[in-house]
């Protein structure tokens, strides 16, 4: 059994991320970064100590704006609809921060714990700023994993119409609310060859809810990554070991915008799952491990 740290609240240029880690200090570092409204514990907790039993030193931490993290709530963010149209017409809109600054986050938090270069593993929106952290500090990024992510070009497919008409729901305002709610978006993104046990898929929701419920903070990400647009020009910078994953029945982020991340990263390596949707499920997690922890020892090997 890996060790496994207090969670605890630290300051990164100002901002407070809530951090916990996994194994050996001594340990390469191999940081893991959630995604859209998602909380650290959202990092299944077998993975975090597969990853540390082979080796590593594992830091999972709430993005800023998630979990127990600082929350921007004296900022509003546009909203979805306006978000959609000024992306579809190609438009700059005003928001509270950007992907970049998530980014900066990350490096920040690596210079706090006094990691000059990290193994960087991101998914979902989590895989976007992963991908800024390695274009913008390549001397910080020892190898990049991208999980389910995309390079945001404008021409990829976009999430199913079942998908966005839940995405553009009101924010629950009781925990029944919030229940219902994600039940049927995970329903409509989970992998469809490996779905979860209603049981357990209600209990990890209803933690992460009482843990912390922040709709204001998840629409300030979301207009962070729209404001972003494409970062083509920035993958072609990426001279990190790159892994892309991605489930080939994925409803939000179609397998497309993986083949795309895949594509403009100089030596990319690309692996689909069939069966997989927009999720990390539980009968695949031994199989995370050995990708993430085989391409982490093979840039180091190489």
């Amino acid at each position: 059994m890996s060790q496994v740290s207090e969670e605890r609240l630290v300051d990164v240029g100002g901002l407070t991320l809530n951090v916990q880690e996994f194994g050996d200090a001594e340990q390469p570092a191999l940081v893991l970064i959630m995604g859209l409204g998602m909380q650290m514990i959202s990092w299944p907790d077998p993975l975090c100590a597969g990853l540390a039993e082979r080796g590593y030193r594992v830091i999972r931490f709430d993005n800023r704006d998630s979990g127990l993290s600082q929350k921007f709530e004296h900022q509003r963010a546009p909203g979805p609809l306006k978000l959609l149209i000024s992306r579809k017409l190609g438009l700059s809109v005003k928001v509270p921060y950007q992907l970049r600054d998530m980014a900066s986050d990350v490096v920040n938090l690596l210079d706090v714990l006094q990691i000059g270069a990290a193994h960087v593993v991101g998914a979902s929106m989590g895989g976007m700023i992963g991908q800024l952290v390695a274009a913008l500090y390549p001397e910080r990024v020892t190898s990049l994993t991208s999980i389910m992510s995309t390079s945001g070009a404008r021409q990829l497919p976009q999430p199913r119409a079942e998908v966005l008409k839940v995405l553009m729901t009101p924010a629950a305002r009781s925990e029944e609310d919030y229940l219902r709610n994600a039940m049927r978006t995970w329903s409509l993104i989970g992998s469809p060859a490996y779905p979860p046990n209603d049981e357990a898929l209600r209990a990890r929701l209803l933690a992460g809810y009482r843990r912390s419920y922040c709709p204001g903070g998840t629409a300030r990400q979301l207009a962070a990554i729209a404001a972003c647009g494409s970062r083509v020009n920035e993958l072609k910078r990426i001279i990190a070991p790159t892994l892309v994953i991605h489930g080939r029945d994925d409803a939000l982020v179609p397998v497309e915008g993986g083949e795309d991340t895949a594509r403009h990263i100089p030596g990319a390596r690309l692996e689909v799952i069939d069966g997989m949707g927009h999720d990390l499920p539980e009968p695949l997690l031994s199989d995370f491990v050995e990708m993430i922890a085989g391409h982490a020892g093979a840039a180091v090997a190489n």
